[in-house]
């Protein structure tokens, strides 16, 4: 079983980055396009990428919660755990924008669609200056009403790892005036980081009750972390005893 999974993971793989190159090369034509062009493209790329997960490997995804998404413009603190929520939420949301550590701007092709699609860069080296710089470029994306996913914890952490939880989300609460709407998932039991290993099953991805605007960002940040921790614990001991890593 565990060869098996192996063979299956490899093509997998394979076939995922040949899909996103080939995704890449074919969204070029969209740079000199509207915006929505490019909006389908990534909503199809992030479909496909689902698609080829659950036929090669098995792994499937279930969404809860989708009737508590707002309408219009609002902040996702969503918990991260592998490379899978990075490209799954385009499924989910009606339009996202992804806060995103600023080197990934300087991949060739990636860098010039990113900047296309809006998304948010941030010099983690540079606290401050990134805060107030990451709160603009949210401001502008607000018209639009555009969801602006950010990862609180700033980079991917382990299935059950204790939190480590970062300023920014609550520094862009409170800049905004935006609801924040927290997402629970387990995607790394299935999608392990660090790993080439992708197993059956089905993730669980959980949309929680919005934390509407106006609260003090030390109280939002506690609450934050309280409904997103209890629900991934749940989400995970719900899913663990299906997986067997070998």
């Amino acid at each position: 079983m565990s060869h098996f999974i192996l063979v299956r993971s490899l093509l997998f793989n394979a076939l995922f980055y040949v899909n996103l190159i080939v995704r890449m090369i074919a969204a070029v034509p969209t740079l000199a396009l509207p915006y929505r062009f490019l909006h389908g493209a990534l909503r199809g790329y992030a479909a496909s990428s689902l698609w080829l997960l659950r036929v090669v490997c098995g792994t499937g995804v279930e969404w809860r919660g989708r009737e508590k998404l707002p309408e219009g413009a609002y902040i996702v603190a969503c918990k991260h755990q592998s490379l899978w929520d990075t490209f799954a939420l385009f499924a989910l949301l009606p339009d996202p924008t992804l806060v995103l550590k600023r080197e990934l701007m300087w991949i060739p092709l990636f860098g010039s669609l990113a900047r296309k699609a809006r998304m948010i860069p941030i010099d983690r080296g540079s606290r401050a200056a990134a805060l107030a710089r990451m709160a603009t470029l949210v401001r502008e994306e607000i018209p639009r009403g555009r969801q602006v996913v950010i990862f609180p914890e700033g980079t991917r952490r382990p299935p059950g790892a204790a939190p480590r939880y970062l300023p920014g989300v609550a520094y862009l609460y409170a800049e905004t005036g935006l609801p924040c709407v927290p997402i629970a998932l387990n995607s790394g039991l299935f999608w392990p980081r660090r790993s080439l290993r992708r197993y059956p099953g089905k993730v669980l991805v959980e949309v929680l009750d919005p934390i509407p605007p106006g609260l003090d960002k030390r109280e939002f940040l506690k609450r934050l972390q309280n409904v997103l921790e209890n629900a991934t614990g749940r989400l995970l001991r719900e899913s663990k005893d299906s997986i067997t890593i070998t």
